[in-house]
């Protein structure tokens, strides 16, 4: 198990941010050393300079597929250089998420050990893929990458908890909105019209269209992300543009409620970005988890992840991992190492069972 963890802190020193793709690379590399020193086939899929390693046989099916990834956020330096402290692991890439790659690869490790003697993971009832863009919605690396195999079903090493295994995650849409005025001087504002008091009233208007409230939250929801708006304090602006981050769920038609909002305000109104929601779906391959993780729920979560590109290749799947107390992103960012080792333990027991075909 001390593995694991060991693995986790020599991937969290690569500075693999989205800024420095050389540090994604060499990670990468180290991965590739990994297989490479273990006997273990592997491909490097590199699309756009986004690189992804995937383990799974090229002419059929693999029933399981576990997923991560190694790209994480911005922070300073001391994040990547990683500490244990009271159970915990502490640094950048720690739960988000290159514990999963490191666990997915001692797991993958091991049960080739199992093969007696066999070098192919083809015969293993599961592969992984570790990818390189997810922090940036993974259009590079998951999307590309699960063009490129078969699987029956999806572990995304990336979200929930120990007792909590994630069956579907919000949509995200990216909407710029765009005001003009009129400029004038700032000393006759009545000479002028304001861009930024447009954009003011645009988004009163905008907000009307997000009022559900429900204690579970689960319904569609706004974020004021980003204003740019004047030039200098003497001067009415005539322009100004705000962008804003809206989550979605199945229950939302968004092409018809970007129509009724253009319908309504004075500004224009831009979808930049569109990312579809996941939806997991009913799976035996689930009911086996279920049955094995005791005390271990199904639920749902706000956020997005690499498993939104599952449907568009009929891949049938969940979003599960270890603990980290929601320190995602933040200067906190730690991992409860017991939850890894229980999650390892589950994990394997899981993968013999698929293997001996315990359904």
């Amino acid at each position: 198990m001390q593995e694991i963890i060991d693995l986790t802190k020599d991937l969290i020193r690569f500075k693999s941010t989205q800024a420095n793709p050389e540090e994604i690379n060499l990670c990468i590399d180290y991965i590739e050393n990994f297989l490479k020193n273990n006997h273990i086939d592997y491909r490097r899929l590199d699309q756009r300079q986004i690189p992804s390693i995937l383990v799974a046989p090229q002419d059929k099916t693999v029933p399981v597929l576990l997923m991560s990834h190694i790209d994480v956020v911005e922070g300073p330096d001391d994040l990547f250089e990683p500490y244990e402290k009271e159970g915990m692991l502490h640094g950048r890439g720690s739960i988000d998420d290159k514990y999963a790659a490191a666990m997915s690869l001692v797991l993958l490790k091991e049960s080739v050990k199992r093969l007696k003697g066999r070098s192919s993971a083809d015969d293993l009832p599961f592969g992984i893929l570790i990818t390189g863009d997810e922090e940036v919605g993974g259009k590079d690396g998951a999307a590309h990458a699960l063009s490129q195999v078969r699987a029956d079903f999806c572990i995304a090493l990336d979200g929930g908890g120990i007792d909590k295994i994630v069956v579907k995650e919000k949509g995200v849409v990216h909407l710029k909105l765009k005001s003009s005025g009129k400029s004038a001087h700032g000393a006759r504002p009545w000479l002028g019209e304001n861009a930024i008091e447009n954009l003011i009233d645009d988004h009163h208007v905008i907000k009307t269209f997000f009022e559900q409230s429900t204690p579970d939250h689960w319904h569609r929801t706004l974020n004021f992300s980003r204003i740019q708006a004047g030039k200098s304090i003497n001067q009415v602006p005539d322009y100004a543009e705000a962008v804003f981050d809206v989550r979605y769920t199945e229950h939302d038609d968004m092409e018809e409620l970007v129509r009724s909002i253009r319908g309504q305000i004075k500004g224009e109104l831009v979808v930049e970005k569109t990312e579809p929601l996941f939806l997991g779906g009913d799976s035996l391959y689930l009911d086996l988890l279920l049955d094995i993780a005791q005390g271990t729920r199904v639920d749902f979560e706000h956020g997005a992840s690499d498993a939104r590109h599952l449907s568009q290749f009929g891949i049938q799947g969940i979003v599960w991992g270890a603990d980290g107390e929601m320190s995602q992103h933040t200067s906190q960012e730690h991992l409860v190492v017991a939850s890894v080792y229980k999650l390892y333990e589950i994990l394997d027991k899981f993968m013999q069972k698929v293997a001996a075909g315990g359904f």
